[in-house]
C-alpha cells in the first residue's frame, strides 16, 4: 500500500514500503498538460538532463557514478495519461540491507537524481548545444522508426485522425518537425519554466523508511523556486466527429484500425466491467476477434483490441489482405454485436477474469512494476489497488459486461493499403 506524502505545494511524494526485493526503485516525474507546443520539448529534456549536471557533467562520469553505486541504472520517463505527459528520470539500485558494511547507496542515489534535474550542465546561460543537437537526432530517429513497423504507424495515425481535437491525438514524443525547430536556448528556458510551475511526482520503491526518505528529498528539493500551477482535471474523450480515412503506402500487408468510443473511463466503476469486456472481445489468443475472426474464418494475419481508459477509446488493429477491408470491419462489428446480445459463455468470461487478474498480479513482481503502475494509477485517477481491482474483476458479472459493450460505439476507421 503506498503512502502519500506532500512535501511542498504540488510536489508529491508516494512511497510503496516493501522487504522483498534487493534492488529498489526511484523516479522523479514532472506532470505536464499535454499540448503540442510542448510534447518535444518535454520529450527531448529528460535525455539532456541525463547527459550530465556539473558534478558529473559527461556521460562517462555519469556511468562511473552509476557504477561506484553498485551499478545503479538511470534511464528517462516520458509518459503520456491521459490528458498529461510526464517527464524525468527512474532509477534502479541495490538495497542498503545488501550494500557492504558501512555502505550507503539510497541516499546518495537519491542526491544524484535531484543533481541531474536541478543542476544541469550549462553552456553560456542554457544547455550545451552539442548534447541537444545529439539527443535531437536520437529523439527524431526514434519517431521516424514508427515507419517500419505499419502496425504502430497505422495505429497512431487513426488517433491523431480521431483525436484531432483533443490532446490524446498528440504523439508522447511529439512531432518530428517540432523537435527540430528545438534550440538549446528554448530548450532551457523551457526546462526553467516547468520546473518553476509543474506538480511534481516522486516515487520510492523500497527498504527504507518512508519518513527518512520524504525528509531527505525535502531538503534536496526545497530550495527550488516555484510558483505552482494547477492541473487541469482529467477529461473524457473530446469528440470531433467520426470519418472514415484511406491510405496507400509500399506496404506488404494491409492494416485496418477501427476507433470505438464509450463513455466509460477508468474513473468510473463500470471500469473493471469495460476491461474484461475488452479482453473477452479482442485481447489476447482467446478473444472473439482472434478465435473467430482469424482462427475460424482465416480473414486476417493479425487481429486484437486495446482500452485506453483514460479516455473511453477502445481500439482494434488487424494486419490484412487490400482486398479484405469490407469483410473484416463487418465480421468485427458483427462479434461486438455478439457482445452486445450476451453471447458470452461461462468459459470466456472465466478466462478473461483469468487473464486480468494475472497480469495485475504482475504488478508485484519486480520494484519497477510496482512504480509504474501506481505512478499511472495516481495521475490517471484511478482509486483502485491491485487487490482491490482483482476482487472487483470477480465480482463482476455477466451482465455487468454486456451492458458496457452496449455502450461502445463506431466512430473512426483508418485503412492503410498497399500501392496497386
Amino acid at each position: 500500500m503506498t503512502q502519500t506524502i506532500e512535501l511542498l505545494p504540488g510536489i508529491r511524494f508516494h512511497c510503496f514500503p516493501d522487504h522483498r526485493f534487493k534492488q529498489g526503485a526511484f523516479s522523479i516525474q514532472l506532470v505536464r498538460p499535454m499540448c503540442r507546443e510542448e510534447a518535444a520539448k518535454n520529450a527531448l529534456l529528460s535525455a539532456v538532463l541525463l547527459r550530465g549536471c556539473r558534478e558529473y557533467p559527461d556521460m562517462r562520469s555519469v556511468i562511473r557514478r552509476l557504477d561506484d553505486l553498485y551499478g545503479a541504472s538511470a534511464g528517462t520517463m516520458v509518459r503520456r495519461v491521459g490528458d498529461y505527459q510526464t517527464t524525468g528520470f527512474c532509477c534502479g539500485f541495490i538495497d542498503d540491507r545488501f550494500a557492504l558494511e558501512g555502505d550507503r547507496v539510497t541516499e546518495p542515489m537519491l542526491d544524484f537524481a535531484a543533481a541531474l534535474l536541478l543542476d544541469p550542465v550549462l553552456e553560456d546561460g542554457a544547455f550545451p548545444a552539442d548534447y541537444v543537437e545529439s539527443e535531437k537526432k536520437n529523439l527524431i530517429a526514434t519517431i521516424e522508426a514508427e515507419l517500419n513497423d505499419k502496425r504502430v504507424y497505422a495505429n497512431s495515425q487513426m488517433m491523431r485522425i480521431m483525436c484531432r481535437e483533443d490532446s490524446f491525438g498528440i504523439p508522447r514524443l511529439g512531432e518530428k518537425e517540432d523537435v527540430q525547430a528545438i534550440t538549446a536556448q528554448s530548450l532551457y528556458d523551457h526546462y526553467r519554466k516547468i520546473l518553476r510551475e509543474s506538480p511534481m511526482e516522486l516515487f520510492y520503491v523500497g527498504a527504507a523508511q518512508p519518513r527518512q526518505v520524504a525528509d531527505r528529498l525535502k531538503a534536496l528539493i526545497g530550495s527550488i523556486e516555484r510558483n505552482y500551477v494547477n492541473l487541469p482535471a482529467q477529461t473524457s474523450f473530446r469528440d470531433a466527429g467520426g470519418r472514415k480515412s484511406r491510405c496507400t503506402m509500399d506496404v506488404s500487408q494491409a492494416q485496418l484500425v477501427m476507433g470505438f468510443v464509450t463513455p466509460i473511463t477508468i474513473r468510473d466503476e463500470e471500469f473493471v466491467a469495460m476491461q474484461l469486456l475488452n479482453v473477452i472481445f479482442g485481447s489476447g489468443m482467446t478473444s472473439k476477434l482472434f478465435m473467430n475472426i482469424r482462427e475460424k474464418q482465416s480473414l486476417c494475419y493479425s487481429i486484437g483490441s486495446g482500452y485506453h481508459g483514460s479516455k473511453g477509446i477502445l481500439t482494434v488493429s488487424a494486419g490484412i489482405d487490400s482486398d479484405k477491408d469490407a469483410v473484416v470491419r463487418k465480421a468485427v462489428l458483427e462479434q461486438l454485436e455478439a457482445c452486445r446480445r450476451g453471447e458470452i459463455s461461462d468459459g470466456e468470461l472465466r478466462s478473461a477474469k483469468e487473464a486480468l487478474c494475472s497480469s495485475l498480479r504482475a504488478t508485484h513482481d519486480s520494484p519497477g512494476a510496482i512504480e509504474g503502475f501506481y505512478s499511472t494509477a495516481s495521475l490517471s485517477g484511478m482509486n483502485l489497488t491491485p487487490e482491490t481491482y482483482m476482487e472487483a474483476v470477480g465480482n463482476t458479472t455477466k451482465e455487468q459486461v454486456v451492458a458496457a459493450a452496449n455502450t461502445i460505439k463506431l466512430h473512426t476507421v483508418y485503412f492503410l493499403r498497399g500501392e496497386a
